[in-house]
Formats: structure tokens, sequence, C-alpha cells
């Protein structure tokens, strides 16, 4: 990857840009995956915390396959030995990534709120492990420009779901396209395993790897929205690992006579799992597709159908959704959100809009085969 660097420009970054985007010309998806990042700190330092290990164990793919190491299992712990067992990792360097991974791994496993100092002392870290890979690894005349703090954003809690959704897809992709290089299968059934279990009043719901740490959208928990939604404001439970092994835990969250809230949180949860588990299936059996999902249904977005305009026009008795999302520069049917749910976070936009929607990208799709088939 960093031999086919382009030359940089060395100018001043944009005030409206973001930091990394100095990375842009040695890899987009890293860029990108910095920049989201970046817009957790403040945000979500718990999220900004679990999600930058990914980031540094691609760095490290990226050496060991540079130096043409013997890759080791697929554990960032095992690659930071490696690499300093060969000479490759000053102390500096070496203390950074233990403090990512540790860092990291502390926001994915505990139930504590996570500082913004913390998530500062990580994206400072980040820093010194981008820079060494680039100084190192990279082309002589690129220049990483000097450190500098980034500053607060003021997002609601559906941009940080949003940020989430895309932090796993640019995750999955900076990854995937890692193991297309070196031309490895996945390896089958890692991802599916059973990491834990949460249990209510005796009944229990396994928790396999690839959820550990996903964001519980409040809006896939139809009986239990309000409550997940007031758990995540008093930064108590946002993603799946900040759920107590028993949900009895959190009952200390309750108010009085209450307990009918964990009740039907455990019961919507077992269906969360149900369709994830689901719809991983699906992808992996349609590998590359762009899926939209509502409720317990998803469409396979075809090149087609992508391109059709959000307008009036095309999609009858939704106006305040279009126009919404046509002032977010949201205009064709390929950039909607692949949770289609989300879209509820507009003014005026419930449920029954979006499944409006959904019906009527059915129907075009529907007409689509049918017109193909003639």
């Amino acid at each position: 990857m960093l031999d086919r660097i382009e030359e940089y420009n060395d100018k001043e970054i944009e005030a409206d840009s973001y930091f990394y985007a100095f990375l842009e010309p040695i890899s987009p998806k890293m860029a990108q995956l910095a920049k989201e990042l970046e817009n957790t700190i403040f945000n979500s330092p718990r999220m900004m915390l679990t999600h930058s290990r990914v980031l540094s164990e691609y760095i490290l793919k990226q050496v060991i396959k540079i130096k043409k190491f013997e890759e080791p299992a697929d554990n960032l712990l095992d690659r930071i030995n490696l690499l300093q067992h060969k000479g490759c990792l000053s102390e500096d360097i070496c203390n950074a990534l233990h403090h990512v991974r540790k860092m990291g791994n502390q926001a994915a496993h505990e139930t504590r709120a996570f500082r913004f100092s913390e998530a500062l002392l990580s994206w400072e870290a980040l820093y010194k492990i981008i820079k060494w890979y680039v100084d190192t690894y990279g082309d002589a005349k690129f220049k990483v420009p000097p450190y500098q703090d980034p500053l607060p954003t003021n997002q609601n809690q559906s941009a940080t779901e949003e940020i989430e959704d895309r932090l796993q897809s640019l995750e999955e992709l900076l990854m995937s396209l890692k193991e297309r290089e070196e031309g490895k299968e996945e390896v089958q059934g890692d991802e599916d395993r059973v990491i834990r279990a949460i249990s209510y009043q005796g009944q229990q719901i396994d928790i396999p790897y690839f959820l550990r740490d996903i964001y519980l959208l409040p809006q896939r928990f139809p009986h239990a929205e309000k409550f997940l939604i007031r758990l995540g404001a008093e930064q108590q439970v946002r993603v799946m690992s900040e759920l107590p092994s028993n949900l009895n835990d959190l009952k200390q969250h309750l108010k009085r006579n209450q307990e009918q809230n964990i009740e039907n949180l455990f019961k919507d949860l077992k269906i969360f799992v149900e369709e994830e588990v689901e719809r991983k299936r699906m992808q992996t059996e349609n590998e590359g597709k762009l899926f939209l999902f509502f409720k317990d249904q998803c469409i396979v977005i075809t090149d087609e159908l992508s391109i059709i305009k959000l307008s009036n026009n095309e999609f009858r008795g939704i106006p305040q959704l279009i126009r919404q999302l046509n002032e977010d520069d949201i205009c064709t049917v390929g950039q909607l959100p692949k949770e289609l749910v989300i879209l509820t976070k507009y003014d005026k936009v419930g449920k029954g809009t979006v499944e409006k929607l959904f019906n009527q990208l059915i129907e075009k799709q529907k007409n689509m085969q049918e017109a193909a088939v003639q």
C-alpha cells in the first residue's frame, strides 16, 4: 500500500477538514476511519477507545506484511510482541500500542463511564503510532503534520448511532481488503462463536463474537426504546458490551415499580440478536451487495435501484422525509443509511413514514425485476 503513495502537497489543513486528511494519499479507508474516530472523542469516549484498536491492528498487519514476517495468531498483543522481538518497535511506540490496546479492551468489557481525558490520551498515542508507520515505511518526501488536539463537536445521539454504523462498516472493509490482498479465506465460525451470555429470571441469550461491541440502536428495541435512551443518556448502556451479564443489575437505574422495563429489554434483546444473526447470514451469502434493513425485513439494493432519486415524484406520501433527506445531501436510494429506522431522527418522521419508504422500495425493485423478465 505504502509503495503506491502519491505525491502529497505540504499545505495547511483547512479549518473545515479533519486532521488525518493527510492519510488519504496512503489509504483513504484509514483516513476515513481516523476521521470517524475523531468525531467520537467528545461524543462517545467509549466508542473511540473501542474502535481505536482496529486502526492499530491494521497498521501492524501492514508492517508484518512489508517485513515479510510470518503472521501470528489473530491477536493484537501477539503482533506487538512479534514486532518488538524483531526490533521493529521503539519503547515509546511499544508503549503507545499497549496503551491503545489496553484502553480498547477496557472500553469493550467494562461498564464504567469513560472520560474525555482517556480518549484524548489514546488519540495522542494513535498519532505516535501513525507517525511512526508513515515515517518508517512511507515515502521519504511525505511529511506528517505536528500533533493537534481535536476540537469538540456538537452531535446528537442519532449522529452517534450513524457513526457507530459507519465505523463498523469501515473496519470490516479495511480488514477485508487486507485479507484479499493476501489471498486468505476468512476463518469460518470464529465470528459466530459465543463470547458471553446475558441472563434474566432464569432465561439466557447467547451473544456471538461479532455482536460484542454492536451499538444498541434504541429504535431497534420497540418495547424498551425509552429505557435504552435513558440508559444511554446516563452513559450506562450504549453498546452490547455495556450490558451486565444479568439484567437484574440494571435495577439501580429503575424508578419504583418499573421492572417491566428490564423484562421488555430482555425480550427485545432476544429478537435483536436473532435478527442480527440472520442479517449476517444473508450478508455472507450475498457478499459485496448493499442491504437496507427495516425491522425484520431487508432489501438488496441493485445498481439500478441505487440511482433512483429520492424525490416526491418517485416516492409518494412522505414529503417531510424526502425534504429533510435532500437537505442532508441524501438524494438517491444508494445514499440511504443501511439501518432505515435511523431515519426516525428527522422531525415529524415516525416508523410509519419510514415503512412507507421501505414498502415503495420493495415495490420498485419488484417492478424492475418483472420488467427485466419481460
